[in-house]
């Protein structure tokens, strides 16, 4: 398998965790979203779309963080990602497509680039569309969380599911623009316990052959 990604890209970042966690490996290859890469039309033959992340597999190339989870899911079974029975399974997807669907494209670099490109935003209007969004989004999740009760350090019970997987690259974002996580000690300590297995520890941004300061 190879996987085309970017160190600081969200999406890719799930599906670095993911990897870890099936104990996966799989080649990297690198686009340089910020130098525009991902209009490279090679790249565009690989995804049309311009996105990362991209799996290359024996069955094809697939696109979609949470359609390569999935599919990493189906096979290769354990540990499962989605656990449990249909309404379980159900409240982890939806929980994870809060952020995968309504928070992370908001923050997208295609769209902070046409905000400050066609509305002329600086880099604070950037930071306050971010936080407005991601703070609204996040602080949902918090309360989904709070509302369930339940046992277990992480999202969904005792191991880590597609939620986790899903929030601890917003919980970064949110981080690099300035989100106020007060509010969301549930949260906070999801990120902390997560990260301190090494499939989440490895896929942080920081600990990329691409990574940039």
């Amino acid at each position: 398998m190879r996987i085309w990604g970017y160190f600081r890209s969200s999406a890719a970042y799930r599906c670095r965790i993911g990897l870890g966690l099936k104990g996966l490996a799989a080649e990297q290859s690198f686009v340089h979203l910020r130098r525009g890469e991902q209009r490279d039309p090679a790249f565009r033959t690989l995804n049309p779309q311009g996105l990362v992340p991209a799996l290359e597999t024996g069955e094809g190339v697939i696109t979609q963080s949470l359609a390569i989870l999935e599919w990493l899911d189906e096979t290769h079974p354990e540990p499962a990602f989605l656990p449990g029975d249909a309404g379980h399974r159900a409240a982890i997807r939806a929980f994870a497509q809060i952020i995968a669907c309504d928070i992370h494209p908001l923050q997208n670099l295609r769209v902070l680039d046409y905000l400050r490109a066609e509305f002329g935003q600086d880099q604070d209007g950037l930071n306050r569309w971010c936080q407005r969004w991601i703070g609204e989004g996040l602080m949902a999740c918090e309360s989904i969380l709070a509302a369930r009760g339940g046992s277990g350090p992480f999202c969904f019970g005792a191991a880590p599911t597609l939620a986790d997987i899903c929030l601890v690259p917003q919980v970064f974002s949110a981080g690099r623009f300035g989100v106020d996580l007060d509010p969301m000690p549930r949260l906070r300590e999801i990120h902390r316990i997560c990260n301190e297995l090494p499939a989440f520890a490895s896929a942080h941004p920081a600990r990329q052959p691409d990574h940039e300061a």
